[in-house]
């Protein structure tokens, strides 16, 4: 298993979308063709890919700013991405429900 921890003090506790996008440039080593952040973001090369805040900031505040080209900003909020945010990923583990996770970008 791979994990990507952030100390990030601006997450937020939802995918909030603020019309945000990012394309890869695909220059991280071993993956030239997509870089998977998690199970619902595998970004394509070259792609334009709409982001929450929370994805943006993990991107653009990290050591993945300089492979990735970015898209907008945080002046409008447009509200929580369709189904995703809302729930606890590991609801399912916790008390036996399933969590639809969703892509919210």
């Amino acid at each position: 298993a791979t994990y990507r921890l952030f100390k990030i003090p601006e997450l937020e506790s939802h995918c909030e979308d603020y019309g945000q996008a990012v394309i890869y440039k695909g220059t991280i080593p071993r993956c030239s063709g997509a870089f998977k952040l998690d199970d619902h973001h595998s970004i394509e090369t070259g792609k334009v890919f709409p982001v929450c805040g929370n994805t943006w900031r993990m991107l653009a505040d990290t050591r993945f700013k300089s492979h990735f080209e970015f898209i907008g900003n945080f002046d409008r909020h447009y509200g929580i991405f369709e189904g995703c945010g809302t729930s606890l990923p590991y609801a399912s583990a916790n008390d036996g429900t399933s969590s639809k996770g969703g892509a919210c970008c």
